[in-house]
């Protein structure tokens, strides 16, 4: 049972929140933006330096198969030295790989900065949720942890905007791409310089015995009373655990792969719906449906429209919407509308007008879907389901098998766009869909509505 709390937020630990948590959520846009860029960068990007359909694919899945590594480098390290000095060092590395790209004279020198990215995007992508929901009141963790996907698929949707307004501006320009990539330098130096002026997380605080700090950190954030309970529950909470810190620590408990194999099938999950084969590649997918080049580029912002509507539509129901319903909910959605994309491509003649905006309002009902039920849903899930000692290296393990899956889709989607077309592709991820949510019926549990500390008591009943 979820032990009763005085009221949540004063006016004043309420805006204190808001600003520590748009400042944390600039690493989401950098995460947006980052994986984004790609999808308009490729074509002048391959011209200059001579890149054939193999190389854009690991130009492309490069980014990915680093940020696996970042996933789970960056929740050992929150875990160890605490969740705000390595979202600073997470920064840091956004402007050196940002600058690198900018600068690459090579394929390998860009390969270089699109893996230094990767990393920073992977660490960012456990580092932030986590942070988020341990600084969150349970009563909105959902929404507030949410918050960050919000920004995640604006920075999506920016690097579409921006790249379609490069791209067509500078049509003529050599190097335009180096544009698209120097534009992420911008929100990386916010995040740096905003994050030295936001404080710890005060559940890690607790975790390393700085009770003092923890507490002046939660009286600037909850109500006097609320802040003291939740200190007390929290000091509770790590009193009965076992002390011992770590994914290898956790191992000796007969509860732990049962969540970890949770983690690992949400996080690898939300890749394989394929929202990355659209984010990376749309503008070839929607050339292959009929646009020309320039066209896709614009038509290609209509995908990040409604991941944005989406995203914002999502945070309204979290605290509505049991977490269960939602992804399975989510994955019902993006199968019928795979399936529906297949169809389409297969029975609509290749020289009809209205193929491609057939094919783009399907892709886009896909996104919305995705977007709305699975895409907040996954993080916000992911930052709670783990205990307060492992929590970050939990996440951090399920999000490098989910990168793990991006960097797969990534490299591969270009081959297996050629080898099936449009229907072949869309109808293997309808088939994937349908089976991941199977899974999520049978095994998901329910993480809505309850505080961390109790939700970790019942998931963690031997």
């Amino acid at each position: 049972m979820t032990t009763t709390l005085p009221a949540v937020l004063t006016p004043r630990s309420r805006a204190h929140l808001a600003r520590i948590t748009l400042i944390a959520t600039l690493g989401g846009v950098l995460f947006g933006y980052d994986t984004g860029v790609i999808n308009g960068t490729l074509g002048s990007m391959s011209r200059e330096l001579g890149l054939d359909a193999a190389s854009q694919g690991v130009v492309t899945g490069s980014l990915g198969l680093a940020a696996a590594a970042g996933a789970l480098a960056g929740g050992r390290l929150s875990d160890a030295y605490g969740r705000r000095k390595t979202i600073l060092g997470l920064s840091v590395l956004f402007i050196a790989g940002a600058l690198l790209c900018v600068i690459a004279p090579s394929f390998g020198v860009l390969v270089a900065g699109r893996i230094v990215l990767g990393l920073a995007v992977g660490g960012a992508s456990t580092v932030v949720p986590v942070y988020l929901a341990e600084i969150a009141p349970y009563e909105v963790r959902g929404s507030l942890a949410g918050r960050n996907e919000l920004m995640v698929v604006a920075g999506q949707l920016a690097a579409f905007i921006i790249n379609a307004v490069i791209g067509t501006c500078l049509a003529d320009t050599p190097g335009v791409w180096r544009l698209m990539f120097a534009v992420c330098v911008l929100p990386a130096v916010g995040l740096l310089l905003g994050m030295m002026r936001v404080p710890e997380s005060p559940r890690w605080l607790v975790s390393t015995g700085r009770i003092d700090q923890a507490r002046q950190v939660m009286a600037s954030i909850r109500d006097e009373q609320r802040a003291e309970r939740e200190i007390v529950q929290i000091l509770e909470t790590v009193n009965r655990a076992d002390t011992e810190p770590g994914l290898r620590a956790a191992l000796r408990h007969s509860w732990f792969l049962p969540l970890l194999a949770v983690g690992i099938a949400v996080s690898a999950g939300q890749q394989l719906t394929g929202i990355n084969a659209i984010m990376y590649y749309g503008t070839s997918v929607l050339e292959q449906a009929g646009f020309s080049e320039s066209a896709a580029l614009i038509a290609n912002i209509g995908p990040g429209v409604i991941g944005v509507l989406g995203s914002i539509l999502s945070l309204r129901l979290m605290e509505r919407v049991p977490r269960r319903v939602m992804v399975i909910t989510g994955y019902s959605l993006t199968a019928l509308f795979h399936a529906l994309i297949g169809v389409a491509s297969l029975v609509i003649p290749e020289d009809a007008p209205y193929r491609p905006f057939v094919l783009l309002a399907l892709i886009i009902a896909f996104v919305g879907s995705m977007q709305t039920c699975l895409n907040v849903s996954t993080w916000v899930i992911l930052s709670e389901l783990f205990p307060l000692r492992v929590r970050a290296a939990g996440m951090g393990f399920s999000a490098l098998c989910g990168w793990g899956m991006n960097s797969a889709v990534g490299a591969f989607f270009p081959v297996l766009l050629a080898a099936l077309g449009l229907t072949g592709a869309f109808f293997a991820f309808m088939a994937v869909n349908i089976v991941i949510a199977v899974i999520m019926a049978r095994f998901l549990p329910e993480t809505r509505g309850v505080s961390l500390e109790d939700l970790e008591q019942r998931l963690t009943r031997a």
